[in-house]
């Protein structure tokens, strides 16, 4: 006679669990400025409120999640391993060598130069893999058996949402109510947790994510009620070239988050260049994925309070040249 095990039923963060990653990271990350302008608020006829993670340690929103995710390990678990095309990269290995942890990253052969530098001046190990060749999440995990290491998934892990769920706490807390919160979707991290804090604290809030035009998995799952596998896609927001969204952020998603939208990447680099001109910000293409849809019209901010979350600013400064010039 044979039993098949059930699989273990995932663990979906709550808003709890935002709170606690809140007090977790206190003292690590950053509380990143809330920043306005009345050029971009009289350009979309409504009140703009940007979350500038651009200017979060490492440059981006992903040291929240993977500092929250390190430090939920506790003291037994010596080494870390990731993969990442950058951001989620560089945020793992400076959580773990805050925490006295190795870190061992699988980025792909193509991430920018500058974000492969930043993860190496951060202590860690890289293993190189072809991103339209190569399934970089099971490579990481044959590295992470290996090495007997914890896995800490870009998105797709309840401690990572929650920790990026902080920026969107914050962002509330320090702009009032909002009407609208949008944010980059990539592989759906950041949404879920800015999701969850936004049902919270504002459950009339309009929770919109907005991903690149040519890689809509997100929005396709969304409509089809299920998680949409797409190929890899091509567009200049590399954080944001996930194939597919996470399980355990997805029924978030479907709960909590009301529609989602897409940006070409032309919008892209307007929105690149207007936040550099008009508010003195670098932030890379994927970190404009939100304000490009309000600033370029995909989402009407008309009398709204709308809250954006600029996600990160880890451009090669010649490439974001080449890109406004």
């Amino acid at each position: 006679m044979s039993t098949t095990l059930a699989a273990a039923p995932l663990r979906i963060p709550s808003f709890a669990d935002v709170e606690t990653a809140h007090q977790r990271i206190a003292g690590a990350a950053h509380r990143t400025p809330v920043l306005t302008s009345r050029t971009a608020d009289e350009r979309v006829g409504g009140e703009l409120f940007f979350k500038a993670e651009n200017l979060q340690r490492v440059g981006a929103f992903k040291f929240r999640g993977a500092f929250n995710a390190v430090a939920a390990l506790g003291p037994d678990t010596r080494t870390v391993v990731a993969f990442s095309s950058g951001n989620h990269a560089q945020a793992v290995a400076c959580a773990a060598r805050l925490q006295g942890k190795a870190a061992v990253i699988v980025m792909p052969h193509d991430a920018p130069a500058i974000k492969v530098a930043a993860t190496r001046g951060y202590g860690a190990e890289i293993v190189f893999y072809d991103r339209y060749g190569e399934d970089r999440a099971a490579l990481a995990a044959r590295v992470a058996a290996e090495r007997e290491a914890a896995l800490i998934h870009p998105y797709d892990n309840p401690d990572v949402i929650a920790g990026q769920g902080t920026a969107g706490l914050e962002l509330i807390e320090d702009a009032g109510p909002l009407d609208i919160l949008l944010t980059p979707l990539g592989g759906g991290g950041l949404l879920a947790g800015c999701a969850l804090a936004a049902k919270a604290l504002l459950p009339e809030c309009h929770v919109i994510g907005v991903e690149p035009e040519a890689g809509n998995d997100g929005q396709q799952s969304l409509e089809k009620g299920e998680i949409v596998h797409i190929g890899v896609p091509r567009s200049i927001a590399d954080g944001a070239l996930t194939t597919h969204l996470g399980e355990h952020n997805f029924p978030i998603l479907q709960r909590a988050v009301d529609r989602v939208v897409t940006v070409s990447d032309a919008q892209l680099v307007e929105t690149m260049r207007f936040l550099a001109e008009r508010m003195k910000l670098i932030v890379e293409p994927t970190g404009c994925l939100a304000a490009a849809a309000i600033l370029q019209g995909v989402v009407s901010a008309e009398g709204k309070r709308v809250g954006i979350v600029l996600s990160g600013g880890n451009v090669d400064l010649k490439t974001f040249a080449a890109l406004v010039g």
